[in-house]
């Protein structure tokens, strides 16, 4: 049986941290999603942006200002999504498929008011210092399975995560993993997003 896995990354894009993952994945010829925060995107970081969307990478919706959004009136959740999703169009041409919720905290306003997927994933508590990267990737590897996607993040300075991608990837890649984006995992799957689900793995 074919085994695949969608690899993310929330909080970027940057100068930083951004462009360490993306040699990462060229190094071992893998993809990965990248989930944008829309105030993140300037003059110079959307050309890393650009960068990953032609290396095969797709990119996607984090919000605008990374704030609790269910604490937000309607008009305010439609301009985050809206201002991002324009910033993203400006850089690879298209509007994103699909959004994960800042802080994974939803409420059904937000379902009301984002015509976008939502999606979650299997993390490693990557986003706090004290976490190791051999705790990083042992907490990814030990409950991965086929379908899943991996939340990770690409944050200014989050260079445990990058050093994580050593035994992260060549591990999966040697159980014999497919690296797909987002898009990639669901049709390979073939499984149709349904609207107010929350997506960790898309088969479930």
């Amino acid at each position: 049986m074919i085994k695949s896995i969608a690899l993310t990354f929330d909080d970027g894009p940057n100068t930083v941290t951004t462009p360490q993952v993306l040699e990462k994945l060229e190094k071992y010829g893998v993809t990965a999603s990248f989930f944008l925060v829309g105030n993140n995107i300037n003059d110079e970081s959307a050309k890393i942006a650009e960068r990953a969307y032609k290396a095969g990478c797709e990119l996607n919706n984090h919000s605008l200002t990374h704030s609790v959004m269910p604490d937000m009136p309607a008009d305010e959740i439609r301009r985050e999504i809206e201002i991002t999703n324009g910033k993203i169009r400006a850089i690879n041409g298209d509007f994103p498929r699909f959004f994960r919720p800042p802080y994974i905290a939803v409420n059904e306003t937000m379902h009301e008011n984002i015509d976008m997927t939502f999606i979650a994933g299997i993390g490693a508590e990557d986003w706090k210092d004290e976490v190791s990267a051999d705790s990083r990737a042992e907490k990814i590897l030990s409950q991965v399975k086929s379908g899943d996607i991996i939340l990770l993040h690409d944050m200014e300075g989050n260079f445990r995560t990058v050093d994580a991608l050593d035994m992260i990837i060549p591990e999966l890649l040697r159980l014999e993993y497919r690296f797909l984006t987002v898009s990639e995992l669901f049709a390979e799957h073939g499984t149709t997003p349904r609207h107010g689900t929350v997506y960790t793995n898309v088969l479930q």
